[in-house]
C-alpha cells in the first residue's frame, strides 16, 4: 500500500498548462464577447419593449460567456489546491481572479437589468414558452432584486473583492496548507501537515491521540494572531457588504442563494439541536465500550478495535462502484469514469489543500474530485461521498451552465447517499467488531454532519452578531463562543478539553462560505429519510432518485424534493430522518449488547 500509485488529477481538459496560449485566448476573446454583449443588449434588457425571444438570445450568450470564462479561473484554482505551497500558482489563481473580473465587470449590467424589471412584465415573459428552459434561473436570481446596487457601485465590488475578501481568503488558505505541526509520537518527533495530523485524531493508541491534539493547539496558536485577524477582517467585510446591499441579519444572503427561507433553516437546525440527546446517549455507551472514565475532545473518533487492516485504493474503487451499481447501474458507471479520466486527486503531500471536494467544473466537461487518501475505511466513505457529488454533476450535464448546479443543501443529498450505500455495502460482509467499528464511524460521521455542523452553524451566527454589536474579536471571544456551542452538543457524556477551544481557527467554510456549513445539516437529513423511503420501496426508488439528480440546479429546493414526494417545510419529515439515525444508534446497542 505504501508503494502503491496512488491517482492525481488530468486537467488537460481544461489546459495543458500555466503557460497555456489557450489560457490568453480564452480571456481575450471572452472579454472582447463580453464587450460586444454590452453594446448590443445594454439598456434593452429593463424596456418595456423586451420580447421572450430577445431575452432567451442575451440570457444564452451571457450564460456562454460566463461557462468559458470560467475555465481559467477553474483552472488555476484546482491547481492551487494540489499544491498551495507553489508561489507561481497562487500568483496565477490571483491573475485569473483578476482577469475574470474584467468580464464579470462587463457583464454586471445583464442581472441588474434583469432584476430592475417589473414583476408584472417578467410574469407575461415567463408565460412564453421560450423561456421555459430559463424560468428557475430568472426566478432565483430575481430574489436578489432588493439587494443589488448600481452598476459603478456593483463593478467597484467586484474589482475590490480581489484585494479584499478573495485576498484574504487566499491568506487563509496558505496559512493553514502550510502550517507545520510537530507530534511526538513513542518518543519520535514527526512533522505533519494538517490533514495527516487530524488522522491521527482516529488511531487506536489514546496516548497518539492525545499528542495529536496538543500539537494541532500548538501549531493553530503558532498562527493565532494572523487567523484571528483573518477572521475579523472577513466577518467586517460580510458586514459592510451586508449594509450596502440592505441584508437585514448575516445569513439571508445565503438562504437567498440557497432558495431557502429562514423559517426552514431554523426548523431544521432547531430540530438538530432537539435531538443532541441522542449524541450523549451514543457517547456514552462509546465510553463504556472503551472502558474509559470519561471521554475528552482526543476520543470523540476513537476506534473501538484496533483493526489492522489498512484499504488499497484500487480495493476502495472496488467497494464504491460495487455499492453504487447494486443501487443503480447508471451510477457506478458515472462514477467509474472518475476513475477512467483522472478526474481525482488522492495523494497525500505537503501545500495540497486538506479535506476533501467535488469541483463541478461546467457541463460541457466533467467534475474534479480531491481526496487526501490515507488508507482507512473512513477515507472509503470520504471518496464515496466526493463522487456522490460527482456523480450528480456529471448526470446533471445536460442541463446548461446556469440550470446545473444545484443549490449547497440539495448539493449534500447525493454526497451522503453515497455514503450510505457504501456503509450498507461493508456492514453486511463485516465480523462483529469490524461491523461495531463501521456502525461508530457511520454513526460519528452522521453526527459530525448533523449535530456538529448546527453547532458550528450557531457558532457562525454568534461571531457575526458578536462582531456586529461589539466589534473585533480576540481568539479567546472567538473560542468561546466555539467550545459552549460544540460543548452543548455533548453534555456530560464528552468534555471538550482547553485545547479544543482553539480548533475553530482550521475550519475552511469560516472563511470561505460564511454560513455553508447548514447544507451538511440539511443534506444528511434528507438523505436519513430517503434512505428510509428506500428501504421502504426498494429497487423502484433507485430511478425516481436519479431522475431526481439529474434535474440540476433547474428546480428550487423544494420542487425537487416534490418530484420524490417530500414537503420540506413538515416538521415531521425531519424528525423522522433523526429517528432513522436514532434506529442506527439501537442498532449499535444491540451489538455492543450480543
Amino acid at each position: 500500500m505504501q508503494t502503491e500509485l496512488l491517482p492525481s488529477w488530468n486537467l488537460d481538459d481544461l489546459f495543458s498548462g500555466m503557460d497555456d496560449p489557450g489560457i490568453e485566448e480564452t480571456l481575450k476573446r471572452e472579454l472582447l464577447r463580453a464587450k460586444e454583449f454590452a453594446a448590443e443588449f445594454k439598456g434593452r434588457i429593463n424596456s418595456p419593449s423586451l420580447t421572450a425571444e430577445q431575452l432567451l438570445c442575451a440570457v444564452k450568450t451571457y450564460e456562454n460567456i460566463a461557462q468559458e470564462s470560467d475555465k481559467p479561473l477553474e483552472y488555476a484554482s484546482l491547481l492551487f489546491a494540489a499544491d498551495t505551497s507553489i508561489p507561481e500558482r497562487g500568483a496565477f489563481m490571483q491573475r485569473m481572479q483578476e482577469r475574470t473580473s474584467e468580464i464579470a465587470i462587463e457583464l454586471i449590467f445583464f442581472e441588474l437589468e434583469l432584476l430592475a424589471l417589473p414583476d408584472g412584465q417578467v410574469k407575461r415573459l415567463l408565460l412564453d414558452p421560450v423561456l421555459s428552459g430559463y424560468s428557475h434561473y430568472i426566478k432565483a436570481a430575481r430574489l436578489f432584486s432588493p439587494h443589488r446596487l448600481t452598476e459603478p457601485e456593483e463593478k467597484i465590488l467586484e474589482e475590490t473583492a480581489n484585494t479584499g475578501r478573495r485576498a484574504f481568503t487566499r491568506l487563509f488558505e496558505e496559512t493553514v496548507s502550510n502550517a507545520a505541526f510537530s507530534v511526538d509520537i513513542k518518543g519520535e518527533i514527526k512533522e505533519m501537515n494538517l490533514q495527516s495530523l487530524l488522522a491521527l485524531q482516529r488511531e487506536p493508541d489514546r496516548d497518539v491521540r492525545k499528542a495529536s491534539a496538543e500539537s494541532l493547539t500548538k501549531g493553530l496558536l503558532a498562527n493565532a494572531r494572523t487567523l484571528t485577524f483573518i477572521f475579523n477582517t472577513l466577518l467586517q467585510d460580510k458586514a459592510t457588504i451586508d449594509r450596502l446591499r440592505r441584508y437585514n441579519y448575516p445569513e439571508e444572503s445565503r438562504h437567498l442563494s440557497n432558495e431557502l427561507d429562514r423559517e426552514t433553516v431554523e426548523l431544521v437546525v432547531g430540530t438538530a439541536v432537539d435531538y443532541y440527546p441522542i449524541v450523549r446517549r451514543y457517547y456514552n455507551l462509546k465510553r463504556k465500550v472503551l472502558g474509559y472514565d470519561g471521554l475528552c475532545h482526543y476520543d470523540r473518533y476513537a476506534p473501538l478495535f484496533e483493526l489492522k487492516e489498512r484499504v488499497p485504493f484500487s480495493h476502495a474503487k472496488e467497494i464504491v462502484l460495487d455499492s453504487f451499481h447494486k443501487f443503480s447501474p447508471e451510477m457506478s458507471d458515472a462514477a467509474g469514469k472518475f476513475f477512467e479520466g483522472c478526474w481525482i486527486d488522492a495523494e497525500v503531500r505537503p501545500g495540497k489543500r486538506g479535506g476533501a471536494f467535488c469541483s463541478y467544473a461546467t457541463p460541457d466537461l466533467h467534475p474534479y474530485v480531491l481526496v487526501n487518501y490515507l488508507y482507512r475505511t473512513d477515507d472509503v466513505m470520504t471518496l464515496a461521498h466526493e463522487l456522490g457529488h460527482g456523480v450528480h454533476a456529471y448526470v446533471a450535464r445536460d442541463k446548461s451552465y446556469l440550470n446545473f448546479s444545484s443549490v449547497l443543501p440539495v448539493a449534500e443529498l447525493a454526497s451522503t447517499f453515497g455514503e450510505m450505500l457504501v456503509f450498507e455495502s461493508l456492514q453486511k460482509e463485516a465480523g462483529r467488531e469490524e461491523k461495531l467499528a463501521l456502525y461508530a464511524e457511520k454513526i460519528e460521521g452522521a453526527f459530525a454532519t448533523i449535530f456538529r455542523q448546527a453547532a458550528m452553524y450557531r457558532f457562525e451566527q454568534g461571531i457575526h452578531e458578536r462582531r456586529r454589536s461589539a466589534g473585533e474579536l480576540t481568539t479567546e471571544d472567538f473560542s468561546a463562543i466555539w467550545q459552549s456551542r460544540q460543548q452543548e452538543m455533548f453534555g456530560s457524556s464528552l468534555t471538550l478539553g482547553d485545547e479544543h477551544r482553539f480548533w475553530w481557527m482550521y475550519v475552511s467554510h469560516f472563511t470561505n462560505s460564511p454560513f455553508y456549513v447548514y447544507a451538511y445539516t440539511f443534506g444528511e437529513l434528507l438523505v436519513m429519510a430517503l434512505y428510509a423511503m428506500y428501504k421502504k420501496e426498494g429497487a423502484p426508488f433507485a430511478e425516481k432518485y436519479v431522475s431526481m439528480l439529474k434535474t440540476g440546479g433547474s428546480l428550487s429546493p423544494a420542487d425537487m424534493l416534490s418530484t420524490v414526494g417530500i414537503d420540506m417545510h413538515d416538521p415531521k419529515f425531519w424528525q423522522g430522518g433523526l429517528e432513522f439515525l436514532s434506529g442506527f444508534i439501537g442498532e449499535f446497542e444491540t451489538l455492543c449488547n450480543s
